[in-house]
């Protein structure tokens, strides 16, 4: 958490600030939808998504920020925070980042209204402030998260996952919603610009090294030692596992996709296919592919004059690919 609090530190008073319009934001005059909301504000996580907002129109306005870099960031959270709650019901999870989900109190039919309700006070607070550019990224970024999901649910069915499309899906499910905070903050400084497809490039990069890091921790989790394996119980191709796949004999490949297919609840079998795809090199492929993506997001911070914006966003995209969890 240490480097979080270092990285956050020159847009420490822009996201106090941020929080207290962000509560206002997501105010009703419904009580019941108060106490919920007062309960999402409450388990906040690291708010890597403000943070970026506020980094970037720092980073490319030379330290500036005003009402739209404060409104896009707030519309990103609402936005954001709605696509969760709905996931939670999709996914019947009963918890979300330690704490009980909206639908594990509520149920889901609130649930289902609390993510609408949100995904509206977004939407008019970009309208009601003519924010349409800010709100034109989100809503792609929205669409494409969609498209992303389902993508790979249909992918996950045949498990016939290419480099190719699983970089299609992670594009579209994870490193769009970075590359909307990052293009919407340059655009609410510094709209028409270079910067913001520029921003948006950038943020789409740290979203790709993120999710290969994500999907590395289910091969062995440094601070306990042990493989997870919950991406092969769920029939997720990460990009190990379809490097590892690619460099296979027909005979070891209808071994693997038979395991994942049909024997993921088994727990032996799950580890012999991870040990599988360390021994065909998955992981330091996906390791090298990592650090690809994270190498090209650096090169574009560098056109932008020395700050301890650029130097903090620098510190975060480190921060992506070396974190424990």
């Amino acid at each position: 958490m240490k480097v979080i609090s270092q990285i956050k530190l020159p847009v420490e008073k822009e996201m106090e600030l941020f929080e207290k319009k962000f509560l206002e934001a997501m105010s009703s005059k419904v009580a019941l939808l108060n106490r919920i909301t007062h309960y999402i504000v409450n388990r906040k996580g690291k708010q890597m998504r403000p943070m970026f907002v506020f980094l970037v129109a720092k980073m490319v306005s030379e330290g500036e920020v005003n009402e739209r870099t404060y409104r896009g960031a707030s519309v990103i959270e609402l936005i954001h925070t709605a696509t969760l709650v709905h996931d939670d019901v999709v996914d019947d999870s009963n918890r979300r980042r330690g704490f009980f989900s909206i639908n594990a109190l509520w149920k889901n039919k609130i649930a289902v209204l609390v993510g609408d309700y949100l995904l509206s006070k977004g939407l008019l607070l970009s309208i009601d402030n003519n924010d349409f550019d800010l709100l034109k990224i989100i809503s792609v970024a929205v669409r494409e998260m969609s498209e992303g999901e389902l993508l790979q649910i249909e992918k996950a069915r045949r498990l016939d996952i290419t480099e190719e499309v699983y970089y299609d899906i992670i594009r579209q499910k994870t490193a769009t919603l970075i590359a909307a905070c990052c293009s919407l903050g340059a655009a609410s400084v510094k709209p028409d610009s270079n910067a913001v497809a520029e921003m948006r490039k950038f943020g789409e990069l740290i979203g790709m090294a993120f999710q290969i890091k994500d999907d590395l921790f289910d091969y062995g989790d440094e601070k306990i030692g042990k493989p997870t394996g919950i991406d092969i119980k769920e029939q997720k191709m990460t990009l190990p596992l379809i490097y590892a796949l690619n460099n296979s004999t027909k005979k070891e490949k209808a071994w693997v996709i038979n395991s994942v297919k049909n024997h993921n609840k088994n727990k032996k079998r799950v580890n012999e296919v991870i040990q599988f795809v360390k021994d065909k090199g998955g992981l330091e492929y996906a390791v090298k592919r990592m650090k690809e993506f994270q190498q090209d997001a650096l090169v574009i911070l560098e056109k932008y004059p020395a700050s301890p914006y650029r130097e903090s966003l620098e510190l975060m995209v480190n921060y992506v690919i070396e974190r424990k969890k």
